[in-house]
């Protein structure tokens, strides 16, 4: 068995959720459940943790306007570079 599945108990699934982990917590939390698919409250746990992974995301779009300001940008000035780096190449 594998030594990382051998550590995988409901405690620690909790643990991991308490610290945010979620993806962690949901991995173990789906493998308990597949041992022992009529608990309810692994079934919960396991939605609970899923759900606060997709909610990892930012929630105002307008947030990521700065950063794709930023990158475009980046993206022109890197555009500037490498004509310069032509230019000087020839000469």
């Amino acid at each position: 068995m594998n030594q990382e599945v051998d550590i995988y108990t409901e405690t620690m699934a909790k643990v991991y959720a308490d610290q945010g982990h979620w993806s962690k917590a949901a991995k173990i939390y789906g493998y308990l459940l597949a041992k022992e698919p009529l608990r309810r409250d692994l079934a919960k746990a396991l939605a609970e943790a899923e759900k606060k992974m997709g909610d990892s995301r930012p929630r105002d779009p307008e947030l990521l306007v700065p950063l794709f300001q930023e990158w475009i940008e980046l993206l022109f000035k890197n555009q500037e570079l490498q004509k310069l780096k032509r230019l000087k190449s020839r000469y």
